[in-house]
């Protein structure tokens, strides 16, 4: 039989369970996602950083999508590639700058559509934010660009190596820009995952900042993957919805986080995907001010919130979280802290740069 000191000691054993929270998630475990990988410790929508995440303990990794001229989908969060790789610095390549309008904004550079897949692949990613995050620069040049089908390949790789299952959350981008280019990136999309195992039966969830291809996505996403979701994403509240605007309408992202909108978007989603300052808004310093009812809504209308996005430097905090160490330095017990706050208001999911921070703030005890 055992002694008062042996039980003791085995309840000392016993992690300890966190406290409840403020208000209750609609999720039963909110989700960590690595935010294009682990960008903030690897360049973004590279292999090493969908690794780095995976490995820090994401649940979903983010790859996003955009077709190559002979209609590859591969991993970088917009088509433009000036910032992302070294594309600058190739002499063959000059004359293929150029300017192209894209959602109402204008944009100078290299972009996807104007090279095929076999021409991208003679390119190293270098890290976006060099000057925020100088430590990532010792990549640049190791890595190409991966396509999906590459990702999918490479996240159920590191699935049955470690025994746990990831999900794959892909963002399909500006799919009226592309559509108006001659691409198809959903058929392509639908074709890609229906032709992966992992795909067909992983957690997978699909976001778009667009509503018309959501409406035309939903039910052939399930019908493939009956565990996936659809997202809608969603922009500042003041910006136009992208497809809407394209079609001459005028509605905001502000028209769709309203009760009426957010049942509206229930009927073709089943997540929201607004920024962390939707949820609790900063005044020109950075200073966070009131919180908004946006969670609650959303839960309301029966849709789980994942928010974007989670940085851990200074210059990305709320002022109130940020510390003495300059805008740049990492900041881990600030990110936490916010992260927290936004759990304990009932987020259901949180896109981060640094999945470890994330995972910390959700599985650790105050």
């Amino acid at each position: 039989m055992p002694t008062r000191r042996h039980t003791l000691g085995l309840l000392a054993a016993l992690p300890l369970a966190r406290p409840a929270r403020a208000a209750p998630s609609l999720a039963p475990r909110p989700l960590v996602i690595g935010h294009r990988g682990a960008s903030a410790l690897r360049p973004e929508h590279t292999l090493a950083s969908y690794a780095k995440a995976i490995a820090d303990g994401a649940d979903y990794v983010e790859p996003d999508l955009v077709p190559t001229r002979d209609g590859v989908l591969v991993a970088r969060h917009e088509s433009n590639i000036a910032g992302t790789t070294d594309v600058a610095t190739r002499p063959e390549f000059a004359s293929r700058r150029r300017t192209l309008t894209i959602d109402g904004t204008q944009e100078t550079g290299w972009f996807t559509t104007d090279f095929t897949l076999a021409e991208l692949k003679t390119l190293r990613a270098r890290e976006r934010l060099g000057p925020v995050r100088p430590q990532n620069t010792r990549y640049d040049g190791h890595f190409d660009i991966p396509t999906f089908e590459e990702v999918i390949d490479f996240v159920a790789a590191e699935s049955a190596a470690r025994g746990r299952v990831v999900g794959l959350i892909p963002e399909i981008k500006n799919s009226t820009h592309f559509h108006a280019l001659g691409h198809t990136p959903e058929d392509t999309f639908l074709r890609v995952i229906a032709a992966h195992e992992y795909t067909r039966q992983a957690p997978l969830e699909v976001q778009s900042f667009e509503t018309g291809n959501l409406r035309a996505l939903r039910g052939k996403v399930q019908a493939i993957n009956p565990r996936a979701r659809l997202m809608l994403l969603m922009g500042e509240r003041g910006q136009a919805v992208p497809d809407i605007a394209a079609a001459g309408g005028r509605a905001t992202f502000a028209d769709l986080m309203t009760p009426d909108g957010l049942r509206e978007v229930k009927s073709y989603a089943d997540v929201i995907g607004p920024s962390n300052t939707d949820l609790i808004p900063r005044d020109a310093s950075g200073a966070w001010q009131a919180p908004t009812t946006l969670i609650d809504d959303a839960h309301r209308a029966g849709l789980l919130v994942h928010s974007y996005t989670c940085r851990p430097e200074n210059r990305f905090l709320p002022r109130q979280l940020r510390n003495a160490a300059g805008d740049d330095a990492r900041n881990p017990e600030g990110s936490i802290a916010e992260i927290r706050r936004y759990l304990d208001m009932g987020l259901d999911g949180f896109f981060t740069d640094d999945p470890a921070l994330g995972r910390k703030a959700v599985d650790d005890p105050i």
